[in-house]
C-alpha cells in the first residue's frame, strides 16, 4: 500500500528552510503549483506520523484514510502559516512547517482512530478477560506472533487508558 507513495516522497525530497518559506510565501499569495508542491514535499512526514502513531494493524485499516485527511490539514494549514513569526522576545524566528503542523496531525490522528475504534464496537468483540490478561493473539491477523506479542503490553495500557475512559477529550486544532 505505502509503496506507491515511494516515488513521491523521492521526487520530492525535504527541502531548505528558505525555500519551504518561498513555497509558502507564493502558495499564500495564490500559486496552486506552489501548493501541490509543498502538500507532496510533506506527503513523507505525513506517512511517517501515520506509522509513528498507530500500530501496523491500524495502519493496514485506516492507513490510507488518514492520509487523504492529513493532506487536506496541510493544505488548510498552509494559509494559517504565520511566515512573520516571531518569538517572546519579538525576534524573527522561523519555523519549518513540519513543526508547524506535527501536533496538528499527531491529534488528528488520534482522534480519528478514537472514533474509528468506538464506532466499530472494537472493543466489544473481545472478552474483558483476554484484554486483562494481555491475550490479544486472536486480534493479530496476519502479523506474527513475535511482533505481536510486544505491541500487546503498550497497545493494552495505550488505547484502553486513552481511548475507554475517554482522557482524550480535547482535539487538536
Amino acid at each position: 500500500m505505502w509503496k506507491s507513495y515511494s516515488a513521491i516522497i523521492r521526487h520530492y525530497p525535504k527541502i531548505p528552510l528558505s525555500k519551504e518559506r518561498r513555497l509558502i510565501s507564493k502558495a499564500q499569495k495564490g500559486s496552486k503549483k506552489s501548493k501541490d508542491e509543498l502538500v507532496l514535499r510533506h506527503v513523507g512526514f505525513l506517512i511517517f506520523r501515520i506509522h509513528k502513531i498507530a500500530f501496523p494493524s491500524l495502519v493496514r485499516l485506516f492507513g490510507e484514510d488518514l492520509l487523504a485527511e492529513a493532506i487536506l490539514i496541510v493544505y488548510k494549514k498552509i494559509e494559517s502559516y504565520d511566515l512573520n513569526y516571531r518569538n517572546k522576545q519579538g525576534n524573527p524566528n522561523p519555523v519549518k512547517f513540519s513543526s508547524y503542523i506535527w501536533k496538528r496531525i499527531d491529534g488528528f490522528i488520534i482522534d480519528s482512530l478514537k472514533k474509528e475504534l468506538n464506532e466499530s464496537n472494537f472493543y466489544n468483540r473481545y472478552n474483558e478477560n483476554s484484554l486483562k490478561s494481555g491475550d490479544l493473539s486472536s486480534m493479530s491477523g496476519s502479523r506474527e506472533p513475535s511482533r505481536f506479542k510486544l505491541l500487546t503490553q503498550h497497545f493494552t495500557k495505550f488505547f484502553m487508558g486513552c481511548i475507554k475512559p475517554k482522557r482524550f477529550s480535547w482535539s487538536i486544532i
